[in-house]
């Protein structure tokens, strides 16, 4: 009987556990939440950064004051993504037509910009961005040899309460001939989205078009499509920008404060929970964390009992002198992913502390960001003084550094960022032909260093020193010929034999540019080391054309008038090669500015400092040449032949902007005299009086092509050893230079 009433009794129990297996199991589950809650709160231990699974809010909910009808779930989001954007899955493979861009070979770069149509409103940031394409060396004003395309129509602000909206983009674009569902376009934007959401909807349909987007989302970004912008203001410079603040080995690396913040503070919605919480890391010592309620038309409506005292505190202290007086810099997200104050910490060498999670950094197929910022998780705000505090010093000194590689190299302005989109494209799709991350993340940045040149790092100037490369051991004299060749005694005759009995002399290469046609080489002497002559008639920026006959590293530029010693080439030959990627050479000039004028001026006058080396007589890498030659726009070179002048002097900015850095003069005899030109030829330019003016107005037009002065001014003079010193002449390894 008693066996019986067990059975019975499991039977029972074997029946209550089916049914609420099947019919409950809502509840199971909840129940063993219920009991494994308590446990897993006692037991997980306080999560690291990199600890992505399981991460606790840092706030309570009544403290982050979040619009509960702003909450959208991750379905929601999907959804709404894959109704705008269909080709969500784009790759560069899969939505994007090679053959526009390779018909051509390595010029079929070419972006065309739809013409604007009447009525249209374009804000100043997009009148910018597409001033930047129109003036780039890429630009076509034929779709035909387009590679890729561009709206008119401004899409950078698709809020559509702002006032830049522009609405019926799906019928607009549609009616272009070459939109083929956005294949092979380029759409650029800032803002997406509107309130309360702010979600990435463009408000229309993109197709296969790249985004190039600031406050992209890692969850839309498409990897190797897709671009990520910065997002930058209308006041954001064209050309050039600020150089970063960060002065040259300064110490020591930290600064007065170590950790700071100063921004608005969002009540509710999107944004107001990290905003909101910003406050618990303030201590108004060393940490300072401030926000601010007073923004927007109705605020008060949504103050709560912190804001007086939050507007209090935030009035004590001033933005730009937290800027410059702060290691770190806190850029929590705002509405959207990314904030202005991104690139304001970058440029003032201000390390940002990115709170921001799911932003897909800009530039971030190229450029290594964690050399430049520290990037923390909006749920651990808690954590972040105790992280910065650990840094050390010299990783510090190492993150501000790049903080201003990068700025200079690809934020600083409007043209840099479209320059940086389209040449992040352009590697892409000509994958055999581009940079590498070292390129990129190393100066003087991947702008200057162009992969049609090479795509190995020991065959440019700047990489030399980190790989720990020497430069070669012989150079190629290029000379400068205007003038016809009527006697033996003419100047270039002596200075073909001063050259080519140098010991580091591999070639001569004569550019004729004179009116008459060059003359047989039977006129010219015989010499040791190859002589080529090259016809260029007419054309002043020939002398600087990569030429193919240039197999060394180095490159001797020479006028045909130049005056030299061949121990005085030797000199300076080993001069460049302790300074490669710079020019190196003997006439010195300098830039001032002329406060009364408004302008840069030029003089010739021998002073202490100068920033200019002729190209007269002077070494540099045959690389500048290529630079020269596709880097510069047209319209400079251009100039450039119209007047056959100050070729000379746009190379020494382009060599200064690539590398930040002076010339370097090295001393020639103390007894110099122009030789006066022999009988039947053309007189030396400079004694044109209109010589001068055009070099002064040179310099001027070249600093606004390149949007700043980027020539530096040095007092460094380098002369041969025991050059001064009253010993035997005979122990002189330069003797000659003493000589009248």
């Amino acid at each position: 009987m008693q066996a019986r009433k067990k059975y019975v009794l499991l039977g029972l129990c074997a029946c209550c556990w089916l049914v609420l297996f099947y019919c409950g199991g809502g509840v199971q589950l909840r129940l063993l939440h219920l009991l494994t809650r308590h446990r897993s709160d006692v037991l997980r231990p306080w999560p690291n950064w990199t600890d992505r699974a399981f991460l606790p809010r840092y706030a309570h909910l009544d403290e982050l004051q979040t619009d509960p009808g702003s909450a959208e779930s991750p379905r929601q989001r999907r959804q709404a993504w894959s109704t705008v954007y269909r080709d969500s899955r784009c790759r560069m493979d899969t939505c994007f037509d090679f053959s526009r861009c390779r018909r051509r070979g390595r010029e079929g770069f070419r972006v065309y910009i739809y013409p604007a149509e009447k009525g249209d409103r374009v804000s100043e940031s997009y009148r910018k961005i597409l001033t930047s394409i129109a003036e780039s060396r890429y630009y076509t004003p034929d779709p035909r040899e387009a590679c890729l395309f561009v709206l008119g129509i401004d899409t950078l602000d698709r809020d559509q309460l702002s006032g830049q909206f522009v609405p019926n983009m799906d019928e607009r674009i549609r009616s272009f001939p070459s939109w083929n569902d956005g294949r092979n376009h380029l759409i650029f934007n800032l803002y997406s989205g509107t309130w309360p959401n702010y979600t990435e909807d463009l408000g229309f349909n993109v197709g296969q078009a790249i985004l190039a987007k600031a406050s992209l989302n890692t969850e839309h970004f498409r990897p190797g499509f897709d671009v990520s912008i910065p997002l930058f203001s209308k006041d954001h410079p064209q050309k050039g920008g600020e150089r970063g603040w960060l002065l040259r080995n300064t110490t020591p690396p930290r600064r007065k404060y170590l950790l700071m913040f100063k921004g608005k503070r969002y009540l509710t919605g999107i944004g107001s929970d990290t905003r909101n919480a910003l406050h618990h890391i303030h201590n108004g010592k060393d940490i300072v964390s401030l926000t601010t309620c007073r923004h927007g038309k109705d605020w008060e409506k949504h103050k709560d009992a912190r804001c007086d005292h939050d507007n209090l505190e935030y009035e004590r202290f001033d933005y730009q002198e937290l800027l410059h007086n702060s290691t770190f810099c806190l850029v929590p997200r705002g509405r959207r992913l990314g904030s202005f104050r991104f690139l304001e910490s970058l440029q003032a060498a201000c390390i940002p502390v990115l709170l921001s999670n799911g932003w897909e950094l800009p530039f971030s197929d190229v450029i290594q960001w964690n050399q430049a910022v520290i990037e923390g998780d909006e749920r651990l705000l808690l954590q972040v003084p105790s992280t910065v505090r650990a840094v050390p010093n010299q990783r510090v000194l190492q993150l501000r550094q790049r903080t201003q590689m990068l700025w200079d190299a690809y934020f600083s302005s409007v043209d840099k960022i479209v320059l940086t989109t389209l040449e992040i494209i352009k590697d892409r799709v000509f994958s055999h032909v581009s940079r590498n991350r070292y390129m990129w993340n190393s100066l003087p940045g991947g702008l200057l260093v162009l992969p049609e040149f090479s795509t190995h790092l020991a065959h440019f100037p700047f990489y030399y020193l980190g790989l720990g490369v020497s430069p070669g051991h012989e150079f190629t004299a290029v000379i400068h010929a205007v003038s016809p060749l009527v006697s033996q005694s003419q100047p270039i005759m002596k200075l073909l034999q001063v050259v080519s009995r140098s010991k580091y002399c591999s070639q001569i290469i004569i550019l004729w540019n004179s009116e008459k046609p060059p003359p047989s080489r039977s006129k010219w002497p015989p010499m040791p080391v190859p002589l080529v002559v090259t016809d260029s008639r007419r054309k002043t920026t020939s002398r600087f054309l990569p030429h193919v006959a240039i197999e060394t590293e180095a490159v001797l530029s020479l006028d045909e008038d130049t005056v030299l010693l061949t121990s005085e080439v030797n000199f300076a030959f080993l001069v460049w090669r302790s300074f490669p990627d710079r020019i190196v050479g003997y006439p010195p000039r300098s830039h001032f500015w002329d406060p009364l004028k408004h302008a840069w001026g030029y003089t010739s006058k021998w002073t202490n400092e100068y920033s200019i080396v002729l190209t007269g007589a002077a070494f540099y890498h045959r690389y500048y040449n290529f630079l020269f030659s596709h880097y510069l726009p047209q319209s400079l070179r251009t100039l450039v032949d119209r007047t056959s002048n100050c070729e000379d002097i746009l190379m020494n900015f382009l060599v200064s902007a690539a590398t930040h850095l002076p010339p370097v003069k090295v001393a020639q005899r103390k007894q110099y005299k122009e030789v006066p030109p022999p009988q039947g030829t053309k007189s030396a330019p400079w004694t044109n009086p209109e010589h001068f003016t055009q070099r002064q107005e040179c310099v001027n037009t070249f600093a606004s092509w390149f949007g700043y002065m980027p020539l530096v001014h040095s007092q460094l003079r380098l002369d041969p050893v025991l050059f001064k010193d009253q010993v035997s002449v005979l122990r002189k390894k330069y003797k000659d230079l003493e000589r009248a």
